[in-house]
């Protein structure tokens, strides 16, 4: 009877299955290793593009927080350029009032009635000066009463002095002028 000896075949194929056992070990680590290095790559290129967006984003923020400064310059230069043109426009509407207010008092003066000096602080006019008498001052407060250009007479003071052989009241008057546009709305129906 021959003898057969399967040991050695036996401990060959185990060698071979053991080396082939380390090769897809050795590859599977390999492969491992791979996809590891794949995926850190790709969330690195991710994060790059990330942050060179974010940078961009960051860029342009600071381009127009830089506009949004100068507009607001812009307003404000707008907002004081309306205001002056708005001063300016004022001061050639009420331009002929100063015409107004000389020729209406003029006008109003009545006879025995002398001015001294006239004052105005914005719409209010003071007249100061000298009349024969007291009765006088009063005919001038009538006649700026009906006045078109000039309202509200008050006297402030009316002081009867002796001036040689005559008598004379010094008076104190104001009165408010009224403006091209109060008198634009009252000839309004």
């Amino acid at each position: 009877m021959p003898r057969i000896n399967l040991l050695p075949w036996r401990e060959e194929e185990r060698k071979k299955r053991q080396r082939d056992f380390m090769i897809a070990m050795g590859g599977a680590f390999v492969a491992a290793v791979v996809c590891v290095i794949a995926t850190i790559f790709t969330y690195s290129q991710m994060i790059d593009y990330q942050r060179s967006r974010n940078t961009r984003l960051e860029n342009e923020i600071v381009e127009l927080e830089k506009s949004i400064s100068e507009i607001d310059g812009l307003e404000r230069q707008k907002e004081r350029l309306l205001a002056r043109m708005e001063i300016i426009e004022q001061l050639q509407r009420s331009r002929p009032e100063i015409v107004h207010l000389f020729d209406e008092v003029t006008r109003q003066l009545p006879e025995g009635v002398y001015l001294s000096g006239l004052r105005q602080s914005g719409a209010m006019v003071e007249l100061t000066g000298v009349a024969q008498s007291s009765t006088r001052v009063s005919a001038l407060m009538r006649q700026i009463d009906s006045s078109v250009w000039l309202t509200d007479p008050g006297v402030v003071k009316v002081e009867t002095t002796e001036a040689g052989p005559a008598r004379q009241a010094e008076f104190v008057v104001n009165m408010k002028q009224v403006s091209n546009d109060e008198q634009a709305a009252e000839s309004m129906p």
